[in-house]
């Protein structure tokens, strides 16, 4: 058992007043960032957050505390039991009967209908969550992280980058700041499938940002298609659909998003992880989508989040 694992399990013990109580890995329930395991404790499940490697140093602990009760208040999020913001150690209850978006159909109509209603309660909230999330400052913490580990960037990774941004500059006339999740995988989306209650889960990455980082965020992880984009912006936007400027911002969004998870993947991997494949694929399209968007503007969103 390794130092992460000794202390969720003393944090187990404590926690439910039990020191025989063992930190039980069988039931993987996923995780990018951290690592989420399924366990039995006096009869009821819960869901256990053992923090990813290099985690304290990537996310903002205090402000997802912060943030995650914000989303309880809004009647959106699980039920969580108990919170460390210095280990990062979570321990939710687990809902019973639930699928997440990714295992359900994250295109279907039921999906992009619950999906877009728990994001519109999310950034009408009346309170403002507590940090603001700006990606380019996500960006320069994780090239830091990867210069102290030793680690190398892509060779044409400056150019892009400031292609970029120069692109969002002549293409997105301003930005709105209001309360959004930012790590819209479907994964992140529950079903209980008796109630057809859903929930949106895991608020580590949440602060202040424009809504359509958390539209496009959705259509990327997702690989929407055409028509169920059109009905997603529908469910979001209403009959009007997204206007000319939602919609250049979620196109440089997705650009965005393939860019800074990709220098994210590049950080687990020099820290030891295998996430290569993860970071090729994704810088791989953001370059792409990069040299697409700079001949057509209006490029179909579609077609962006192809692999």
């Amino acid at each position: 058992m390794n130092t992460r694992e000794q202390l969720v399990q003393s944090t187990l013990r404590e926690v439910f007043h039990d020191p025989t109580i063992l930190y039980d890995k069988s039931h993987f329930a996923g995780g990018l960032t951290n690592y989420n395991y399924i366990m039995r404790i006096r009869g009821k499940l819960y869901i256990i957050r053992e923090p990813g490697v290099m985690t304290e140093q990537m996310l903002n602990r205090p402000a997802e505390q912060a943030n995650n009760v914000i989303a309880s208040e809004l009647g959106i999020n699980s039920v969580c039991v108990y919170f460390d913001e210095h280990s990062g150690i979570k321990i939710s209850e687990y809902v019973e009967h639930s699928h997440t978006f990714a295992a359900l159909d994250p295109s279907s109509s039921e999906c992009l209908r619950n999906v877009a209603a728990l994001l519109k309660t999310t950034h009408a909230s009346p309170k403002p969550f507590s940090n603001t999330f700006d990606w380019t400052a996500e960006l320069r913490k994780y090239e830091h992280l990867i210069q102290g580990l030793d680690g190398q960037l892509f060779s044409d990774y400056p150019y892009l980058k400031e292609h970029l941004f120069h692109f969002i500059e002549r293409t997105v006339s301003s930005f709105e700041s209001i309360p959004c999740h930012n790590d819209t995988v479907p994964e992140n989306f529950l079903m209980d499938t008796v109630t057809r209650q859903p929930y949106l889960i895991d608020w580590e990455y949440s602060g202040m940002n424009d809504p359509t980082w958390d539209i496009a965020m959705y259509i990327g992880e997702s690989r929407l298609a055409g028509p169920a984009i059109t009905e997603f912006f529908s469910y979001y936007f209403g009959s009007a659909g997204a206007s000319r400027q939602e919609m250049a911002k979620i196109r440089c969004f997705i650009m965005a998003q393939d860019l800074l998870w990709s220098i994210w993947a590049l950080v687990r991997h020099y820290s030891g992880e295998d996430f290569l494949d993860y970071c090729y694929n994704r810088y791989n399209r953001f370059r792409r989508n990069l040299k697409a968007l700079t001949q057509d503007p209006d490029s179909s969103v579609a077609s962006m989040v192809k692999w």
